[in-house]
């Protein structure tokens, strides 16, 4: 495993392929008042990619071509929150996308466990460490532990995607989960437009 960090924004000469991992560290979990702090990414090849984000508007050219991308999909782990936050402080909209997330909730429902770290332990025998989830990503210089569990974050996302694509496929709900992946976007809009917690689609 290689873990790169970069500030500010991607090199000009890094590629992704066709599929990318995401996901991102924040001050906290309201995107109109805690900044952006980090996004990692990870081709799935055991790579990963720390873009570190300065203070105050953020201008980051080639990440947000690459996030707005139309032939890359994006990987997420509860893209929800990743989506929304990425819209609000690049502007950019992020699609095609998939959360193993969702996945897991439409094929798994023999369990209420659908966080990474049980994900990965069940379907990969990988047991992450969640300790730094907690930890300061506003701060100026990350720490080494900071860096590998953000680094977790993307890196089992592809061998994940191919264990809940199986079940998918095998419950017949395939179809089901694309329908979800492509509303999300717009569950993320409608997160930063002011409905979070109400179900629009409720009586």
């Amino acid at each position: 495993m290689a873990i790169s960090l970069h500030h500010g924004d991607l090199p000009a000469d890094l590629s992704f392929g066709s599929v990318m991992a995401i996901d991102t560290e924040t001050m906290g979990l309201n995107p109109h008042r805690d900044r952006l702090c980090l996004v990692q990414l990870s081709a799935g090849d055991g790579n990963a990619h720390l873009v570190q984000m300065p203070r105050g508007p953020i201008e980051a050219p080639r990440l947000a071509a690459l996030i707005s991308d139309p032939k890359v999909l994006k990987l997420f782990h509860f893209g929800r929150f990743d989506i929304a936050v990425l819209e609000h402080a690049l502007g950019v909209r992020c699609e095609p996308v998939y959360c193993t997330k969702i996945a897991a909730k439409l094929v798994r429902t023999f369990t209420d466990k659908f966080g990474l770290k049980d994900l990965c332990k069940e379907l990969l025998s990988v047991d992450l460490s969640k300790q730094q989830q907690t930890s300061d990503w506003g701060a100026e210089k990350l720490s080494d532990e900071q860096m590998a569990y953000a680094a977790s974050d993307v890196l089992y996302l592809h061998a994940l995607k191919a264990k809940l694509d199986a079940l998918l496929k095998r419950e017949g709900r395939t179809d089901l989960a694309q329908a979800a992946f492509q509303f999300l976007p717009s569950r993320a809009r409608l997160d930063i437009a002011g409905w979070p917690e109400i179900d629009i689609f409720a009586h």
